[in-house]
C-alpha cells in the first residue's frame, strides 16, 4: 500500500544517427588553440592565488591594528592611574 510504484525502464532506439558535417572547420593560421587555453587557466589561477594571498595580508594587518589599539588603551590607563596615585 505504501510501496512507491516505479516506473518502467525506456528502451533506447537501437538505430544510430550519424551526424553530417555540412562546414568545414575553420583554419586557426598556424596557430593553436590548446596553449591559449593553458594560458588562460594558469592565469584564473594566478589571479585566485595573489587574491587569496592579498586578503591575507590585509587581514594580517587588520589584526595587527587592533592589538595595537588594545596595547596603546591598556597602557594609556596603567600611566594615567600611576599618575592619580
Amino acid at each position: 500500500m505504501f510501496r512507491p510504484k516505479l516506473p518502467d525502464i525506456p528502451t533506447l532506439p537501437t538505430t544510430t544517427v550519424t551526424p553530417q558535417q555540412t562546414q568545414a572547420p575553420a583554419t586557426s593560421a598556424g596557430r593553436p588553440v590548446a596553449p591559449y587555453v593553458g594560458v588562460g587557466v594558469g592565469a584564473v589561477a594566478a589571479v585566485v592565488v595573489v587574491g587569496i594571498v592579498l586578503t591575507a595580508l590585509l587581514a594580517a594587518v587588520a589584526v595587527s591594528a587592533v592589538s595595537v589599539a588594545i596595547a596603546a588603551v591598556v597602557l594609556r590607563s596603567l600611566v594615567s592611574s600611576a599618575n592619580k596615585r
